[in-house]
């Protein structure tokens, strides 16, 4: 019995050290060579080096001076990361298409799009990824289509020229993913900060 045991233990201690010591920290290590900025969360500093957010995690904009991003599905608390005591944390719905509870998140959400732009001529629909949530509720993203929904009321609320809230949102309109995966996105932080620096 202990003949098999004494294997059987080395074997577990050879293994945790390696996988959960050595790896972990071979890993980190590259990363913070290769890739220190993706390794340290994507964030974005302001010149006095203050943290305003990451490219990964999208934020919270509800004032009509600023692009808004898709909306959270946690609501009040939006973009949070996941608390066990309170079993809360971004996510998708996972509420179905027929569900009440989906078409009235949707519906407040076109209420409040309308009430910040009410003088504009809408000609066009209102872009999916403005009102519903995505999968993980974090996308810091969104579509060209939502970028350009929203170019009227940014200029009016800024007093900025319409082509010049356009030229930014092309200027900062990325695209796909190694040339042919996804779609053309705009990252909605990277967006705001621009606005905020043309004032």
């Amino acid at each position: 019995m202990i003949s098999q045991l004494r294997p059987a233990f080395f074997m577990l201690l050879i293994f945790t050290v390696i996988t959960g010591i050595l790896y972990p920290l071979a890993v980190t290590g590259i990363a913070q060579v290769v890739f220190p900025h993706q390794a340290n969360g994507s964030l974005i500093t302001t010149k006095d080096g203050k943290a305003v957010g990451s490219e990964l995690i999208g934020q919270q904009f509800d004032d009509p001076k600023y692009f808004w991003g898709r909306i959270s599905a946690t609501g009040a608390f939006a973009y949070n990361a996941f608390n066990a005591e309170a079993l809360a944390g971004s996510s998708g719905s996972n509420y179905g298409p027929l569900n009440p509870a989906l078409t009235d998140m949707v519906q407040a959400r076109i209420d409040a799009l309308k009430a910040a732009d009410p003088d504009a001529l809408r000609t066009l629909p209102i872009p999916v990824d403005l009102v519903t949530a995505s999968g993980s509720g974090l996308d810091p993203h969104i579509s060209i289509a939502a970028a350009l929904y929203q170019v009227h009321r940014v200029a009016t609320a800024r007093g900025l020229d319409v082509a010049q809230v356009q030229a930014l949102v092309d200027k900062y309109t990325e695209g796909r993913q190694f040339g042919f995966l996804g779609e053309p996105h705009v990252n909605v932080l990277l967006l705001n900060l621009a606005l905020d620096g043309l004032q």
